[in-house]
């Protein structure tokens, strides 16, 4: 049990690497993590010697070694988020009677990677590999109101695409949105994506607090201002798969 300390600032050590891609000095790393330099050189010299870490000479820093990047690809490759996810998507769905689906951003797109069908499935066009524009649904803004506003500038095109006359028709009308949408802590879509149909997600974040997938709820709807007290019931129970996802993944809730 004397090792679990050691091993808990070892950790903390790699985490906060893992923020700096260009690498940190012990010193500010002690100033960082609250350590002691004799501590953090310690953690260091060990990491280092397993491969978790490299030092930098040249510019008296350190940085991730390979043995971190094998463990990130091992990671990637038991796709750890689908199969945590899954079962939560399928009470979701079992539960609600409405299609759910688990996505990420893909550049300038929300990638849907996993989806759960109720017993009576609706056609849609969202599915397993569907990528659409990232600004139109509700997957896609519920992580993209949690990035700074130079990266969600960064990702989207200049030109935003119209599937329906619905929705952001550029970056200041979708700032405005994200505001919004940030501040309440989830995203809807009603008549954006396919007319008819409507979808509302929350953001899943990984250890960082940032957003990492989101998970969004399906149903049969027509655009109407009068049905809007529904999704704040609807967001609940999405948000509440949403928290837990975020915490089997070990990530922040906020």
């Amino acid at each position: 049990m004397s090792d679990v300390p050691a091993l808990r600032r070892g950790l903390a050590v790699l985490r906060l690497l893992a923020t700096r891609p260009t690498g940190m000095s012990a010193t500010l790393i002690a100033r960082e993590l609250s350590l002691p330099r004799s501590t953090v050189y310690h953690l260091l010299s060990e990491l280092t010697e397993a491969g978790f870490a490299v030092h930098l000479p040249e510019e008296r820093r350190y940085g991730l070694g390979v043995a971190a990047f094998e463990l990130g690809s091992a990671y990637l490759r038991q796709d750890p988020l689908e199969r945590l996810a899954r079962p939560l998507l399928r009470r979701l769905a079992d539960r609600s009677g409405f299609t759910v689906h688990l996505g990420v951003l893909h550049g300038a797109e929300a990638l849907y990677i996993v989806k759960e069908q109720p017993a009576r499935p609706q056609t849609l066009v969202t599915d397993v590999g569907v990528r659409l524009p990232a600004q139109l649904t509700a997957s896609g803004r519920a992580m993209l109101a949690h990035l700074p506003a130079a990266q969600v500038r960064a990702l989207l095109p200049t030109t935003f695409v119209d599937r329906t006359g619905r929705g952001p028709g550029n970056l200041p009308a979708l700032r405005s949105l994200l505001s919004l949408e940030r501040r309440r802590g989830w995203a809807v879509e009603d008549g954006y994506v396919t007319e008819g149909f409507a979808s509302v997600a929350c953001p899943v974040f990984d250890h960082n607090g940032r957003p990492t997938a989101a998970i969004s709820l399906t149903l049969r709807h027509l655009c109407d201002p009068e049905c809007d007290s529904e999704w704040p019931e609807l967001a609940a129970d999405v948000e509440r798969a949403a928290v837990e996802l975020t915490i089997r993944i070990g990530g922040r809730t906020r």
